[in-house]
């Protein structure tokens, strides 16, 4: 016996009941939201309000696999949520019925329904079922599934709402991912943008890196944003990793020579994966702690600066095709800018050192040799001068000319060494300026550290001891037959009053113009 006969309409199939007014308050409310993932659960929340069904959901189905990527339910609490555990996978039972029927499905009593294959642990009991599918541009979307009906079996007239419902809600569903595309599109647009700007304003390697790492994280949506690039032993490593959590773990984490992601990375493919935990393509050890991922080629013009990988946690939703086009399309962009600020920093590191061998030059050349021909001007006056008064002052204007020679001399010295990036430790300042040594004398210098000095020698010191290392260097490049320098800074000596203090001592094996061994240089200090 048909149920609400004279409420049917037949030439339309809409009901005819005191329920149209509440469908149609029901099609003109759905939708409103233009954000997706709110209008899937407005979606749910009115079809299950509108057939007086207790329990409502709504299964996103993945493109590829047709099994239910995403859940969105009503009328569970979370405990009970908690309690079902995974949602299904939508391939059995009812739900994979209509997935394959692709039609309205009802049933009165589940238990009975051979197409049934019950419920899992921590269920809750339903006797009766409603589903129907949704089209967005006549593929299937997903399905709605509504159980229980408060009031008895659902109906003739639950079904027919129920369908209608659907293709409104196609229609909205269509809506909000166009909006949500077009949003999602324009974030990553600016978000390349906003990493192009800031790598061109002159940030270091290793910055600029992390700049891409964390905008890339942030716009994906993932739980991580690392780069990793080639290392000595064939593999490839993190080098910077982005996380709410301690990038600790993460970072030094290697890709092994011979695992079988590391010839695509290589290569310059992307890479996407589905779980990170289990594709046997992973072997790192922190794979166990992300689920789907995306690892981009950083390259351009032929030239690979290394891999982007945006990892998810495990059970997170994956990403979707636009996800990974938009990634790929950021990925691409952020090389050409790294590629583009390295240049620029080149250019402007060769600048800076054409410009000072020129102030260098110029130096020499005008400066030093006028001021050393003065004072032996100086000197042949003061051996001719007889008075006493005379020879003193002379003997002061030379001592005077000398001393500004050779500060001339270490700043020569310096302006020669080669621009590089400004080491953060005392001790990579120390390795910094004898490396420069090394560019003009043509030989390493040797240097050895005592005690924690990174730690333990601060500000005025730290200026006052690099000082005083420049201009022992300068003047060891002045003497003749100069083929080694020891340096060696001991931050645990004892000083003469019995303080404890740093002391720099610098020995060559070069020679005075008199023919004496060159004096070692000795400079201390208390800290």
């Amino acid at each position: 016996m048909s149920d609400e006969p004279s409420e049917q309409a037949p030439s339309r199939g809409v009901p005819r009941s005191p329920r149209l007014p509440v469908l149609l308050e029901a099609v003109l409310r759905v939708g409103t939201d233009l954000e997706l993932r709110a209008t899937l659960q407005q979606i749910i929340d009115t079809a299950t309000a509108l057939t007086d069904a207790r329990y409502g959901a709504l299964g996103v189905l993945d493109a590829g696999t047709g099994t239910i990527s995403e859940l969105f339910v009503t009328g569970l609490s979370d405990s009970e949520q908690a309690a079902i555990g995974d949602f299904p996978d939508g391939h059995t039972g009812l739900l994979g019925a209509l997935i394959e029927q692709g039609e309205p499905l009802r049933s009165d009593h589940l238990a009975d329904d051979p197409r049934s294959c019950g419920v899992p642990p921590g269920h809750p009991v339903m006797h009766s079922f409603l589903g129907a599918p949704i089209r967005v541009h006549r593929k299937v979307f997903g399905n709605i599934y509504l159980a229980e009906k408060e009031t008895g079996h659902f109906t003739d007239t639950d079904m027919t709402l129920l369908r209608v419902l659907a293709s409104q809600a196609g229609i909205a569903i269509g809506n909000a991912r166009l909006y949500e595309s077009a949003r999602q599109r324009e974030r990553w647009i600016e978000g390349a943008a906003a990493v192009t700007n800031t790598l061109l304003t002159g940030e270091n390697a290793s910055d600029a890196l992390m700049t891409v790492a964390e905008r890339a994280r942030m716009l994906s949506d993932a739980s991580a944003g690392v780069i990793l690039q080639p290392n000595e032993e064939g593999g490839m490593e993190i080098v910077v990793a982005s996380t709410l959590e301690d990038p600790a773990g993460l970072v030094g984490t290697a890709i092994a020579p011979g695992s079988p992601v590391l010839v695509q990375l290589l290569g310059g493919e992307a890479v996407f994966i589905e779980d990170s935990a289990t594709d046997p393509r992973m072997t790192t050890p922190v794979r166990s702690r992300f689920g789907p991922s995306m690892m981009l080629p950083l390259q351009s013009g032929g030239r690979l600066i290394g891999t982007l990988a945006l990892p998810r946690r495990r059970g997170a939703r994956p990403y979707t095709d636009v996800d990974r086009l938009l990634a790929s399309q950021f990925a691409s962009q952020a090389a050409l800018a790294l590629v583009l600020a390295d240049s620029q920093h080149d250019r402007e590191q060769l600048a800076v050192y054409e410009d000072r061998d020129r102030i260098a030059r110029d130096l020499h050349d005008l400066v030093v040799q006028r001021l050393f021909a003065t004072e032996m001007m100086l000197e042949s006056t003061r051996r001719r001068a007889g008075a006493e008064d005379t020879d003193e002052l002379l003997g002061r204007a030379v001592d005077e000319l000398d001393s500004t020679i050779q500060e001339v001399r270490t700043a020569i010295f310096a302006l020669q060494q080669p621009p590089a990036e400004a080491p953060t430790t005392f001790r990579g300042r120390v390795l910094r300026e004898t490396s420069g040594a090394a560019a003009v004398l043509g030989f390493q210098p040797s240097v050895h550290f005592t005690g924690a000095v990174d730690a333990l020698v601060r500000d005025p010191v730290d200026g006052q001891l690099l000082a005083a290392l420049r201009g022992a260097l300068a003047a060891a490049h002045r003497r003749a037959g100069v083929s080694a320098i020891e340096v060696e800074v001991d931050a645990t000596a004892v000083l003469p009053d019995g303080r404890s203090g740093v002391r720099l001592t610098v020995a060559d094996d070069g020679h005075e113009p008199d023919g004496s061994r060159a004096p070692t240089v000795i400079w201390q200090a208390p800290l």
